[in-house]
């Protein structure tokens, strides 16, 4: 039997519905950041830059894009003979087979793979947040206090703790109380969903709890390991953490890369973020164009001007266009003498030219309120939008779409254009 001292599983396979049209082709963790990278970038580089080289990754809503993202792990050092990255979908058995129900479902399901490493710890992480942590440090404070379950967590405003797993502790950190998304928190010490398990402990409460519907850790786990008087520690990290599960999160982080000094510093030597990357030509910035503190990947064309804004690799903008505050994927198109504020547009969409974005009044949009705020206009990928037409704040896109969609050539602030079949 191989035998290693941690292993990591990371979750990967949510829809990121709160994204909207970003992920209605592709999951959450494999959505494009900061220019160069996807999400999963970050804990996979986490992983081997605290010394773990064997990580599973689990995968199930829309996973083409990041099954290619990860291929055999070369970009990360995770091409191993032993341990590795390994993707993880769920599969058919021969008495039942099920999608994966819940985070602490997914990790049953995967019983099999981890026991093949024989752990003395199992690290527990999600796909989908930015952020950088040593885990071999909460490794270390996981052992000195004999723990059976570390929980990572941080300070939140207490305004904002309802939306987290809460949990009280004493001076001596070890958790007495743990409440999943309290209405009346009684803490700020909110769970960042990282967990680490010894072994036994993680094995016991996954077999007790097997016949669970939609067994998920903050839900049933970690309360099962408190009621049975295990020992349960907060390990409290203080460094930057962001859960980009909404549009208005998501852009923000993103806003964060271009500050002059940038919260979260993606250009550090000694912590670096590690992606697959395609070979590109570098870009290229006419001399009529004008760039100001912006992030502008390999391969673009910029002819028109730039401004407080993340571009992708192969990009290209058109003459005469000006972009503000807006993140562009990969491979978009932005045609001639367009005005571009304050937008989200996803990888392959194709800008006609004379088109404006972010016009208009801050009106509330009318689908999906909850989803498309924050004043932003959301171009899902693989997207069209016509040349000489306006869009409004607020708005989301999603497919091929004609001058004939848009209502005196304008697709109104709060209003939403899907077309049928995406």
């Amino acid at each position: 039997m191989i035998k290693k001292e941690m292993i990591a599983m990371l979750l990967a396979g949510g829809q990121g519905s709160r994204l909207g049209v970003l992920t209605s082709k592709v999951a959450k963790p494999a959505v494009a950041f900061g220019g160069k990278y996807r999400i999963i970038d970050f804990p996979l580089s986490n992983c081997i830059n605290s010394g773990i080289d064997t990580v599973g990754v689990l995968t199930q809503y829309q996973p083409l894009r990041l099954n290619t993202h990860i291929g055999i792990g070369i970009p990360w050092d995770l091409d191993r003979n032993v341990g590795g990255v390994t993707v993880l979908p769920p599969y058919e058995k021969s008495t039942s087979s099920e999608w994966y129900t819940g985070t602490a479902n997914a990790i049953y399901q995967n019983m099999n793979y981890m026991e093949m490493y024989n752990p003395d710890y199992v690290l527990i992480l999600s796909g989908d947040h930015i952020y950088k942590m040593d885990y071999e440090v909460m490794l270390d404070f996981h052992k000195e206090n004999h723990a059976d379950v570390t929980i990572a967590t941080m300070p939140v405003p207490l305004e904002e703790a309802s939306r987290f797993g809460i949990v009280i502790t004493d001076e001596e950190n070890r958790i007495q109380e743990f409440e999943e998304k309290p209405a009346q928190p009684r803490s700020n010490l909110a769970s960042m969903g990282i967990y680490i398990f010894s072994w036994p402990v993680l094995k016991e409460a996954l077999k007790a709890l097997s016949e669970q519907p939609a067994c998920d850790f903050g839900k049933h786990i970690i309360p099962y390991c408190h009621e049975k008087k295990q020992r349960l520690f907060a390990y409290e990290y203080n460094g930057y953490w962001k859960d980009v599960g909404t549009l208005g999160s998501y852009w923000e982080a993103n806003m964060e890369l271009i500050d002059i000094i940038p919260e979260f510093n993606l250009y550090e030597e000694y912590w670096k973020i590690y992606t697959n990357s395609g070979i590109l030509p570098p870009h290229y910035i006419s001399d009529q164009s004008a760039v100001e503190k912006s992030i502008i990947g390999n391969g673009c064309d910029i002819y028109g001007e730039v401004h407080s804004s993340v571009i992708s690799s192969g990009v290209t903008i058109g003459k005469g266009s000006v972009v503000r505050d807006s993140i562009i994927m990969k491979d978009a198109v932005i045609g001639d003498h367009c005005v571009i504020d304050k937008a989200i547009i996803a990888e392959n969409v194709q800008i006609g030219d004379n088109v404006t974005l972010g016009t208009g009044s801050d009106t509330p949009n009318k689908m999906r309120p909850d989803i498309y705020g924050f004043g932003l206009v959301t171009i899902g990928e693989d997207s069209v939008i016509p040349s000489d037409v306006q869009i409004g704040k607020n708005t989301a896109i999603s497919g091929v779409t004609s001058k004939e969609d848009y209502i005196n050539g304008e697709l109104a602030s709060g209003e939403t254009l899907i077309k049928v079949g995406e």
